[in-house]
């Protein structure tokens, strides 16, 4: 006889279960980490979205709301540090220490290296290297005071290898890896799990460019073991898993969502 119904969701929840946890999610408000956020408040969390744009930010709000998740929202420029402190004072304020640590907020310009300026290596580096190392020296140290939480961080095939211009954002990609790696050495130990995600193609506003060029985005496809670029809700199980218990020996690791792209 097969498990009941009942007993099926009790042993899911044990393993999947986010009641109660504080998840904070940078570039939450669109592509990859509005879905993320959207799986971890379904799984129970409290959602606190950090990005620039207010109006996208609202929409995502708006749609938990609808899904019966608690959620806020803190406008911040990820590329100024002194507004990624303003947006942690007001996460500690608002909510606390939060369980949970997503930074999937991204910058991605692609010039040349000849024509790659101080600017955009700046901008590049801050949003997507340096406010992850920010937000977790905020809150990593009490995660592992409290001894749990979990850390995951967006990083990229270019974290791996370079291809299509790779300049400042596949620098600062393989950065990610190698602090979320340092993270884990540091607080694995205490209960603060952290680990990488690394999309292949996926059609967000990110990579809009390549999406406009079908030929291009074909040719992607073609190259996965699935037969098709990646789309935003592919994250929603990743993210619940790498958030929960579920996954309470894994650490240090990058995982592959990429429909075996960097298989190929």
């Amino acid at each position: 006889m097969a498990p009941s119904p009942q007993a099926i969701s009790g042993y899911l929840a044990s393993l999947f279960s986010l009641a109660g946890k504080v998840a904070v999610v940078t570039g939450g408000s669109s592509g990859i980490g509005r879905e993320m956020a959207i799986a971890l408040g379904r799984a129970g969390c409290r959602i606190v979205l950090v990005a620039r744009r207010p109006k996208p930010l609202q929409d995502t709000i708006d749609h938990l709301a609808d899904l019966h998740v608690t959620a806020e929202a803190i406008v911040a420029d990820l590329s100024d540090q002194a507004s990624v402190r303003d947006a942690i004072h007001a996460i500690k304020t608002n909510a606390g220490t939060p369980d949970i640590l997503v930074n999937a907020a991204g910058v991605n310009y692609r010039p040349h290296m000849n024509d790659l300026s101080q600017g955009a290596w700046d901008e590049t580096i801050a949003v997507n290297l340096t406010t992850p190392f920010t937000l977790g020296q905020a809150f990593g140290p009490k995660m592992a005071e409290k001894g749990w939480g979990r850390i995951i961080n967006i990083i990229s095939q270019q974290s791996f290898r370079a291809f299509g211009n790779s300049g400042a954002y596949g620098a600062s990609k393989a950065g990610l890896l190698g602090l979320t790696r340092s993270q884990a050495e540091a607080w694995s130990k205490h209960g603060v799990l952290c680990n990488a995600i690394a999309p292949g193609l996926v059609d967000t506003p990110l990579a809009r460019a390549t999406f406009l060029d079908p030929g291009k985005a074909d040719a992607h496809a073609a190259r996965t073991m699935i037969g098709r670029n990646g789309l935003p809700k592919d994250f929603a199980g990743v993210a619940v898993w790498l958030a929960s218990d579920a996954s309470a020996a894994v650490t240090g690791q990058t995982i592959f969502v990429d429909g075996g792209y960097s298989s190929t």
